[in-house]
């Protein structure tokens, strides 16, 4: 197995300017793996209760992931109930429900302690370190999210310095690393451990700073944006599993990563939930991707 993750999988309820649906399928370790899946082997860690469809384990399994990280207790999933308004990057939550992942404590599968990457998605940082502590990667990427970075910012950085790579939003780099400026934002994250910082600008695009080094790529352009929920970490599997399917962290196919990661994230939008995600061509995420190529290349 090349990539495992762990993170919450959910039942979400969402509404935005176009459309409204209920009970469906969330959650940044659901969106992770199966946008992974496309590239690579994925194993994923999580809890769901007893009301979580089997559909959804189904899912998971057609796409390849090994689900044997997942714990079945007996409550209620973890829920999300969000409406979008006409503002789509910042959602109005109506209704959140931790239920099992209250007490979520990972439990790791033996056949996934050894891994290419292992990535951390934004749940608490105490949950973070104790999955480092218990899976040996080549490479590992976190995530985290404010409200990490407002109560326990002391032991995610902690967590940063056993991180190789750190995934964060524009907003969520300014606050961890009291900078505005996000080219000095990304170099005081960096001095906390990552060696690497992708900085998620949403319809701004994304860069990437690798130590001295910087790329920038724009975001796809869209005429319908269906469902902003999970395109970050759609992003993230993207970018991780063409990592971990190449096996190159080198600067410059990291750069390929990020478009990689820029082109599932943009497929993420364009349906509720996992909907766009489940049903994709290989030859429509190479094409996507080509066409960052086209928007950026130019002669002088």
């Amino acid at each position: 197995m090349k990539t495992v993750t762990v993170g919450s999988i959910a039942i979400d309820s969402i509404k935005t300017p176009f459309g409204e649906v209920r009970d469906v399928l969330g959650g940044s370790a659901s969106y992770f793996s199966i946008s992974a899946s496309y590239f690579t082997s994925v194993g994923i860690i999580g809890v769901v209760g007893k009301d979580f469809p089997e559909e959804y384990i189904e899912l998971f399994k057609k796409r390849g992931i090994d689900t044997s990280g997942i714990k079945f207790e007996g409550g209620r999933t973890f829920r999300w109930a969000g409406d979008y308004g006409y503002d789509l990057n910042n959602p109005k939550t109506i209704n959140l429900e931790l239920n099992v992942f209250e007490k979520f404590k990972p439990e790791v599968p033996e056949k996934m302690r050894n891994v290419e990457i292992l990535f951390l998605a934004a749940i608490h940082p105490e949950l973070q370190m104790a999955v480092l502590h218990e899976i040996n990667a080549k490479l590992v990427i976190s995530d985290t999210r404010d409200h990490w970075i407002k109560g326990n910012k002391k032991k995610l950085v902690e967590v940063l310095k056993r991180t190789d790579g750190l995934l964060i939003n524009e907003e969520e780099a300014r606050m961890l690393s009291e900078e505005y400026n996000i080219l000095k934002a990304a170099r005081a994250i960096m001095k906390m451990g990552p060696e690497f910082v992708v900085i998620k600008r949403g319809e701004y695009g994304a860069v990437l700073f690798y130590r001295d080094k910087i790329f920038y790529v724009p975001a796809y352009p869209l005429e319908v944006i269906f469902d902003p929920t999970g395109a970050g970490d759609s992003f993230a599997g993207g970018f991780t599993g063409f990592l971990a399917h190449t096996g190159d962290y080198s600067f410059d196919n990291m750069k390929k990563a990020v478009v990689y990661g820029s082109a599932m994230g943009s497929f993420a939008v364009e349906k509720f939930s996992v909907e766009r995600l489940i049903d994709l061509k290989e030859g429509e995420i190479f094409e996507r991707a080509s066409k960052f190529k086209e928007f950026v290349e130019f002669e002088l």
